[in-house]
């Protein structure tokens, strides 16, 4: 009779197991297949000669980056997410290509010898 309870035990966990694995495919395929999306960031109105505005750049880029790339609401932030906004943000540096941004990038994330490259 014991015997039979373990293969009960262990066959719920199987399936239990094989339940779990099926939702998280599900859940990551239909993350992949949204579109990707973007935001533009304006700063115009900024001052990118001086170091307030190259700041005031930045945190407008981190910001954006972390929106379009946040999990969908009520779910905690995943690693997907949080590389998905440094990625964003890494190419959204490069695609301004302003020295002084890519150095204040540069020190914000302590990746002093990092490349960016445009696309």
């Amino acid at each position: 009779m014991g015997s039979r309870i373990q293969t009960l035990n262990r066959a719920f966990i199987a399936c239990s197991t094989a339940t779990l694995l099926a939702c998280v495919l599900l859940a990551s395929n239909a993350r992949a297949a949204e579109q990707v999306r973007s935001e533009t960031v304006k700063f115009k109105d900024l001052d990118v000669g001086t170091s307030a505005g190259v700041e005031a750049l930045y945190r407008r880029i981190h910001s954006a980056a972390r929106r379009v790339c946040e999990s969908p609401a009520g779910w905690p932030e995943t690693v997907s997410a949080a590389a998905c906004a440094k990625d964003a943000e890494a190419r959204a540096i490069a695609k301004v290509n302003l020295p002084s941004l890519t150095a204040y990038y540069r020190t914000k994330t302590g990746d002093h010898a990092q490349t960016i490259a445009a696309n």
